[in-house]
């Protein structure tokens, strides 16, 4: 009996022993496992998260949640989206998109150094498809996403996009929501007020030598006025892609019924643009029919001159007030 109960002490103690030392494992396990949790919502809490995408080029690692971001002639997407880009578009001979009322954002010349970029600490670049030669400068400032020429075109797709980047997908479905309903509204509005009477989009070019230049059915700038408004197309138009100049001797064949017309570079008022704005008081031009009828429409370059979504609401609206109203 006594070696008995020795024998049942030995075990008690054995198994004391493997109990205390599975402790101990579970232990460091979960101080372990405590360790990375922690880590994980440190970094969170910082904003270092990121996630690898699929750009114009190939994949590009980028923040979660970028705070500073630079979206390159895409800041209109960013404003309609709730989101303050950290520099504006510009260009020393176009300017900048002065539809977008950005007074407070200072502005990056594209032609310049990209210090300025630097200087701005980005942690997040979005570029159009103008600037892929500097595409590898760009990257090595910030993780830098170019937009597939497949979304550019499309303005929807591009919202999308952008919002996607911004870690803000849910916000473009109600920009949408609400873009979409006011193209519906306003299609009803002006079909029924000028039906399938035929309206064009003139550019006057402006410089050295003046001309008008007919946007044609697929321009990037202006073409959601005919395939999402449903508005006429003049002739002419159909059978122009991106846009084409109207010779002088074409100009009394020029029979559209509505036709909205905008300067190239600067304002209605800008000095440099006399001698284009000339070209309204030629006899020829001042013969056409819309002239004649009050159609024609003088209105502001920027927004005319961008396919972006708050540009496109802004077209909307000059239609309304200049049409329907």
């Amino acid at each position: 009996m006594a070696m008995r109960n020795i024998g049942n002490i030995r075990w008690l103690i054995v198994l004391l022993v493997i109990i205390v030392s599975l402790t101990g494992c579970n232990g460091e396990k979960e101080t372990s496992t405590n360790d990375e949790d922690n880590k994980k919502i440190s970094n969170k809490e910082e904003g270092n998260d990121t996630r690898k995408v699929k750009d114009a080029f190939g994949e590009v690692e980028i923040p979660v949640k970028p705070k500073r971001v630079a979206g390159i002639y895409l800041e209109d997407y960013m404003l309609a989206l709730g989101v303050e880009p950290i520099v504006q578009w510009y260009h020393p001979s176009w300017g900048k998109q002065e539809y977008l009322g950005l007074t407070d954002v200072p502005l990056f010349d594209i032609t310049g150094s990209l210090e300025a970029m630097l200087e701005k600490k980005p942690d997040l670049i979005i570029l159009p498809g103008a600037m892929d030669e500097s595409y590898q400068l760009y990257s090595k400032i910030a993780p830098t996403y170019r937009v597939p020429d497949d979304v550019l075109w499309d303005a929807e797709e591009t919202l999308k996009t952008v919002a996607d980047l911004l870690g803000i997908p849910e916000k473009a479905t109600s920009v949408l929501a609400d873009y979409k309903q006011k193209i519906a509204d306003t299609k009803v509005k002006l079909e029924e007020v000028i039906g399938r009477e035929t309206v064009a989009v003139v550019r006057l070019d402006v410089g050295d030598k003046p001309e008008f230049r007919l946007f044609g059915l697929n321009n990037a700038y202006t073409g959601m006025i005919y395939k999402d408004l449903g508005l006429e197309p003049f002739k002419w138009v159909k059978k122009i892609k991106a846009h084409d100049v109207i010779s002088q001797e074409k100009i009394p064949e020029f029979t559209a019924d509505h036709i909205i017309i905008f300067p190239s570079n600067g304002t209605w008022d800008s000095e440099s643009n006399e001698k284009a704005v000339a070209l309204l008081d030629d006899p020829l031009w001042k013969g056409i029919p819309a002239v004649k009828n009050g159609h024609v429409y003088q209105l502001e370059r920027s927004h005319w001159q961008s396919g972006a979504i708050t540009a496109n609401s802004m077209k909307m609206e000059d239609l309304l007030n200049l049409i329907v109203n």
